[in-house]
C-alpha cells in the first residue's frame, strides 16, 4: 500500500518551503513548551516537535544542491542569449552526459524523404527512442502547432517519447495538448 500525503497538510506545505521554516517551528514549539508547561512535562512538549525536525531534515536533503532562484534566473538569461548553434551543441552535450545516443535530425524541409521535421534530436537509451524539439526555445509563448507536429513525427517515427524544450510558457491549449499526448515540456 502506497501512502500519499495530502497536498495541503502542514507537512506537505513545510516540504515545499525552505527547510529552515521547519526548524523555526521546532524552536517555537520548544520555547512555548518551556514557557507554558510544568517542568516535568516540558520533555513531552519538546518531543512533540520531533515530526517537524524530520520534516526539516527531509526538506534540507531535497534542497541541498538546488540552485537559488537568482542562479536559475541568471542561467535562463544566459541560455536565452545563446544562438541556436551554441544552444544545440550545449543541449546535445547534456544529453550525451545523461547517457543518450544523440542523432541530430535534419532541419525542416531538408529531409531526404521530403517530410517536414519537427524534432531536432533523436535520443536513444536502453532501447527507448525520444524525439526532442528545441529550435523554438526562445519564443515567449508556445502554441499547439509545434507540439502537434512533434507528436505527428513521434508517431511517424514510432518513437517512445517526445520532449519539447522551451524557455517561455505554453498556451493553455498547448499545455492541455502536451498533457493529453504525454509530451514532456521543459528545459
Amino acid at each position: 500500500m502506497k501512502f500519499k500525503m495530502a497536498p495541503n497538510s502542514l507537512f506537505a506545505i513545510l516540504l515545499r518551503n525552505p527547510w529552515w521554516y521547519s526548524f523555526l517551528l521546532v524552536a517555537v514549539i520548544c520555547a512555548i513548551s518551556a514557557a507554558l508547561l510544568p517542568r516535568d512535562l516540558v520533555v513531552f512538549g519538546v518531543i512533540g516537535a520531533f515530526p517537524f525536525v524530520v520534516t526539516g531534515g527531509v526538506a534540507l536533503k531535497r534542497q541541498w544542491n538546488t540552485p537559488s532562484a537568482a542562479a536559475v534566473e541568471a542561467e535562463m538569461a544566459r541560455i536565452a542569449a545563446l544562438s541556436w548553434r551554441d544552444f544545440s551543441l550545449e543541449l546535445e552535450a547534456k544529453f550525451v552526459k545523461q547517457g543518450y545516443e544523440v542523432t541530430c535530425l535534419p532541419a525542416k524541409g531538408t529531409s531526404t524523404s521530403g517530410t517536414m521535421s519537427a524534432a531536432d534530436f533523436r535520443l536513444e537509451k536502453a532501447g527507448q527512442v525520444t524525439l526532442v524539439a528545441a529550435k523554438r526555445y526562445k519564443a515567449a509563448t508556445h502554441g499547439v502547432e509545434a507540439l502537434e507536429a512533434l507528436v505527428a513525427q513521434k508517431e511517424a517515427m514510432d518513437a517512445d517519447h517526445a520532449f519539447y524544450v522551451c524557455l517561455g510558457s505554453l498556451s493553455l491549449q498547448a499545455a492541455k495538448f502536451a498533457k493529453d499526448h504525454v509530451v514532456k515540456v521543459g528545459l
